[in-house]
Parts: C-alpha cells; structure tokens; sequence
C-alpha cells in the first residue's frame, strides 16, 4: 500500500488541533486565566503561518488530489491565518464584556480558519463542500454568541436560515456536474470541459450556474444580499468584521479555482449573468450605503460593494483577472479588518448601533484611532497611496485590458460615489463636536494591536505593494 501525504492537510489539520487544545483548556482554566487562550490560538495561528512560508513554491496532493497544497492556497491561507489573528486581537477585551465564553468562541474562529484553508485547497467538489459546511457551520454559531442581545439570535437564525438555502444550490449544482462528467474531482471535470465532444448536456451547464447562484449567495452579491445588513448589524462587532473579510475571501478562493478557472470552457454561459450580477453588487451596495445612519451598518453595505469590486476579475477571466483578484482580496482583508477592529473600541456594547455621531470629536478624544479610522475609509475609498488604490488599480486595469471598458468605467464611478459616505465617517471625527450622547472608546492594548497591524499592512500595501503583487502572480499562476 502506497505511503499517504499528509502534507497537503498540515495547515488545517495545525488550526483544528489548536481548536481543541483551546476548548480543553478552557474546561481547566480559572476565569481570570482565560484570556491565555487567546494567546494559545495566535500562537497555533502563528504556528501555522510559518508552515506555510516554508511550504511555499511546493506543490503537493492528498487523497487522489482531492485537497491541492499550491501557492494559491497557500497565499489565501496566510489572508485566512491573518484575518483570525486580528479578529482575535480584537475581541479579547470585548468578549470579556460581553460575558461571550472565551474558550468555544476563540475555538470556533479557528474552526472556521480551517474550513476556509480547506476551501482554497480544495481540487474537489466534495471536498469544497466540506470546508464550506465546517467554516459556515461555525460562523453560525460565532454570530449567535452574545446570548443577551436578541439581535445577536436574531442574525444567527436568519444567517442560517440563508445559508441553508445557498448551500442547497450548491449541493444542486455538484449534483448536476456530476451527473454530467461522471466525477467530482475538477481535474476529471476539466478534462471532460476540454475534450472536444460536441455540445455540452444542459444540466451541465445548469450546475454550473446554480454554483454561481451559491457563490453569490455567501459573498452577498445581488440580489442574493438581502441577509447581509441585518446579520452583520445584529453579530458581535469582531464576528462582523470576520465575517465580512474571511469568510468573503474564502469564497471567493474557491470561486476562482472552480469557476474561473477549472470551469472556464464553461465561460460563454455564465459570464453574462455575473457581469449583470457585478454591476447590480457594485452600485445597489454603494447607494444603500450612503443612506445609512449606522457605522456598522453602512460597512455591511460597504461589503457588498466591495465583493462587486471582487466579481470584476471573475468576469475578467484568467489572464487579466487573477493577479487583481488575489492582490485586491489581501488588501480588502486588511482595510476592512482594520476599520471593524476600531468599531469593536466603542465602549457601550448593550447599543447595537455604531452611529456616526458616535465618532463625533474621535480625533480630539483618540487620536490613534482615528487617524487609523480615517486611513481605513481612504483606503476602501480608492484613495492613493494605501492597499485600496493599488488593488482598484488592477482590478479595472485588467477589465480595460480584457475588453471590459464599461465594467471598468462602472466600477470607477461606483468607486467615487463610496467617497460619499467614507469621508462622512472622517468629518465626524475631525469636524464635528463629540456630545454627552457621544461614546468613549475604551483604551485595550490587543485592540490597539490589531489596529496597528492592519494599519501597518494597509500602508505597506500601498506604497511598497510590488513583493505582495509578485506573490499574488506566483499565486495565481500555480494555478493548473
């Protein structure tokens, strides 16, 4: 019997370990000594970060190349690792007021890590499925945790409520591709997609579509965004911000390794419906947005927008639209993850809603914060230097290169209309006097961590961005 490689599921295998060594220390650990479980789960993160550096430019398979360790997964797994470190950082403080347990909640972010590593590594629909479940299942959970707040219950129930729907169109669409090409690996399917056999069987071509209607169920695309303002609103404010970076970069990884590019022969059929979808995505989130009187909420809509800023390069194609896409999913990670680290400072957790007048006289009271806020918002705005700019720049690049000039043209007047209500946020907290109703920002040093990281990373990604740019290609290109 041939040796089995193991090395294809060390990443994930690492973060599920860790999980349990969380959740039995936390059944022996006093409360006041639980806060070193969040450390234990940044170390075993940090663990994980390295194997993946050291693996980096291998190419290994596991279980008949069910599970791909390339440089793509690699590269996502390192976005996965980073946005759990920072949602981590952030939530140390605030799930101790909250009175959220510590241990099944630092347990279930790293859960969900693994699912999103077995999500990018995935050469099988089968195996896709599974990380899908394991990551969505804990989200579930993640976002019902402030057991005191009804708005918290109310978010998980309607998160999975939608999302049961969504994966029922993706059990659907596997189904149908396998009853087409005979296998759920996507080598064989690939294979199926190049032999030149005539026309395809329509329910082939019916799969692939309700795949897409999956996809664009979990990175909130319209129309299948409606669940997306009220859960991010109702969730602990680090689960929104996970949510909104990991679990939407996850999906998106696996998109473009399905989709993108190993159903790509499939193209002519459903690119048209996902370039009416990103265009809908892009400016229904950005209109929405503007009208919001919530922080919290107007990122929800912010979210939406930005995953139709991420749809650009998966009507793109391979060629101009790979590199854009992993570059922009690093940099949305950071900007975003950053932006709801300072929203989680604010300190009356009983009110769910982060107004803009809460921020109001931020930069007088919180210098750091604000001017972190404020770079954020630039950022998600396109504005030059930071990661935000550079990322927009090749996603519409590529759209022009491709033959896409009115997606491009689209996606920048979409992008100039989010100035609205980013800079909103950065005239509250400069131009405007914070009141008696206005809220303190409490003073955590892991939540100033967590913002300067993301800070740090968002400036790095703009001003020097050709080394990540150069990892994004070698990335992509892994890609076979």
């Amino acid at each position: 019997m041939s040796d089995v490689n193991l090395i294809p599921i060390l990443p994930a295998a690492h973060i599920a370990l860790t999980a349990i060594v969380v959740l039995l220390l936390d059944l022996l650990l006093r409360d006041r000594e639980k806060n070193l479980l969040a450390w234990i789960s940044l170390l075993g993160l940090g663990l994980c970060s390295a194997e993946a550096v050291l693996l980096w430019g291998s190419r290994e398979g596991a279980f008949g190349d069910t599970i791909l360790l390339d440089n793509f997964a690699l590269f996502f797994t390192q976005i996965f690792i980073a946005a759990a470190a920072l949602t981590i950082l952030s939530s140390v403080h605030y799930v101790r007021q909250t009175r959220i347990y510590e241990g099944e909640y630092y347990a279930l972010i790293l859960f969900a890590t693994c699912g999103m590593v077995l999500m990018a590594a995935a050469n099988d629909l089968i195996v896709f499925f599974l990380g899908l479940e394991t990551m969505s299942v804990a989200v579930y959970v993640l976002t019902g945790m402030w057991r005191s707040n009804s708005r918290s219950s109310e978010a998980a129930m309607k998160y999975f409520l939608m999302g049961a729907f969504a994966t029922g169109f993706l059990l659907y669409g596997i189904a149908l591709i396998y009853g087409a090409t005979g296998s759920t690996n996507l080598n064989s399917i690939s294979a199926y997609l190049i032999e030149p056999s005539g026309d395809w069987p329509l329910y082939l071509i019916g799969g692939a579509l309700l795949l897409l209607v999956g996809f664009a169920f979990k990175v909130g695309a319209v129309p299948f965004h409606f669940w997306v303002p009220d859960v991010y609103e109702g969730a602990p404010t680090p689960v929104t911000g996970f949510m909104s970076v990991a679990v939407k970069t996850a999906a998106f990884a696996a998109w473009a390794r399905i989709l993108m590019h190993k159903l790509a022969p499939l193209d002519g059929d459903w690119v048209f419906p996902l370039w009416v979808i990103t265009i809908g995505t892009m400016t229904f989130g950005n209109l929405l947005a503007i009208a919001q009187k919530s922080v919290k909420r107007m990122l929800a809509y912010s979210s939406i927008a930005h995953a139709g800023y991420l749809l650009i390069p998966l009507v793109v194609g391979e060629e101009w639209g790979g590199l854009p896409l992993v570059f922009y999913s690093a940099a949305y990670m950071l900007m975003t993850a950053g932006a709801f680290a300072v929203l989680a400072s604010l300190h009356e957790t009983n009110d769910p809603h982060e107004n803009f007048s809460d921020f109001a006289g931020l930069g007088f009271r919180r210098p750091f914060l604000a001017a972190a806020m404020g770079i954020f918002m630039l950022s998600l705005a396109g504005f030059p230097p930071l990661a935000g700019f550079v990322g927009k720049f090749y996603v519409f690049r590529g759209a022009v290169m491709a033959g896409h000039l009115n997606l491009a043209i689209i996606g920048v007047l979409n992008s100039l209309l989010s100035v609205i209500y980013y800079l909103r946020v950065i005239v509250a907290m400069y131009m405007e006097e914070g009141g008696a109703e206005a809220k303190s920002f409490r003073q955590s040093p892991y939540l100033y961590v967590a913002v300067a990281l993301a800070l740090a990373g968002t400036l790095l990604l703009g001003v020097l961005p050709s080394t990540t740019l150069e990892w994004s290609r070698l990335a992509f290109s892994s890609l076979e």
